[in-house]
């Protein structure tokens, strides 16, 4: 039987992000974004450009302060960037006058400080190797593709050992080919490792393959959690049984009927939140939700 900090490893309550509106009220872009997630969990946030998907990550990853709402992992209450969360990011952001091997090295020395020379080097070997760059740990960025120097910020995540893997967009510079590529890398990763894992992405086909469950937004602003779906398919995944099952299709249908209906709601649902954020603020008056 799984502990209860297993099946409640992240806990994301009520998270909330507001900016300044010199005009009248905050703007609140996240509003009351609540999430569990279990260990080892794939969870994938989709949603239109711009509402609010990258903001929970970095919030998550502590890189945006939390407006209000608390984040927990493994029961323990976190604020601020640590190594127990790591990012990968659209760009991989690799230093140039690094090697693959050093731009790996960089993070574990300061995630591993203790450990010997020899240790360290085993661990950025290891993960390069994961990833499919053992040949490849001399060479630097400016001489390896996008999807090289991808995998070389996977590994250089991953090599920290963390307890949560933000995905920020991670495939979206790359070409289909090299996507689907790094699509199974990751996955065989996270069935070895087993690391909770928040994927950020704006692709159905990518939510519903990667995904133990997908989390659809709504848009901004006051973005929110709208539904849940729930991806039963078995690990490890083969991309043809994925595509070949009939229920493949009731998810991408679901996905995209939501989507659409976000779609069609936009333009209501900005204008009534602008109406509302430029009227003047009685005294004591109770916020209203849109």
């Amino acid at each position: 039987m799984s502990s209860r900090h297993e099946r409640r490893y992240v806990e994301i309550a009520n998270l909330t992000k507001a900016y300044p509106n010199p005009f009248g009220r905050d703007i609140e872009v996240v509003k009351d974004f609540n999430m569990i997630m279990r260990k080892g969990e794939i969870v994938s946030v989709i949603g239109h450009s711009g509402c609010g998907k990258s903001t929970v990550l970095t919030m998550v990853a502590g890189l945006n302060e939390i407006t209000s709402g608390s984040l927990a992992v493994e029961g323990r209450q976190v604020s601020g960037p640590g190594p127990d969360r790591a990012v990968v990011f659209q760009s991989p952001c690799l230093l140039p006058w690094m090697s693959t091997f050093e731009n790996v090295m960089l993070g574990v020395k300061q995630c591993f400080p203790h450990g010997t020379r020899k240790e360290r080097r085993e661990i950025c070997e290891y993960y390069l190797n994961l990833v499919g760059l053992a040949d490849s740990m001399k060479r630097y960025p400016g001489e390896m593709s996008g999807g090289m120097q991808q995998r070389v910020g996977i590994a250089r995540a991953i090599a920290l050992k963390p307890q949560v893997l933000l995905l920020d967009e991670p495939f979206g510079r790359l070409d289909s080919l090299t996507r689907m590529d790094l699509q199974d890398v990751i996955l065989d990763i996270l069935d070895r490792e087993k690391i909770t894992t928040m994927v950020i992405t704006h692709d159905v086909d990518e939510a519903i393959y990667m995904s133990d469950r997908i989390c659809m937004m709504t848009n901004g602003p006051e973005a929110t959690v709208g539904q849940i779906l729930d991806v039963p398919f078995a690990r490890p995944r083969q991309r043809q049984e994925v595509l070949d099952d009939p229920h493949y299709y009731d998810f991408r249908f679901a996905l995209i009927s939501f989507l659409e209906k976000q779609e069609h709601a936009k333009d209501s649902h900005v204008a009534a939140v602008k109406e509302r954020l430029s009227a003047p603020e009685e005294a004591g008056a109770e916020k209203v939700s849109v």
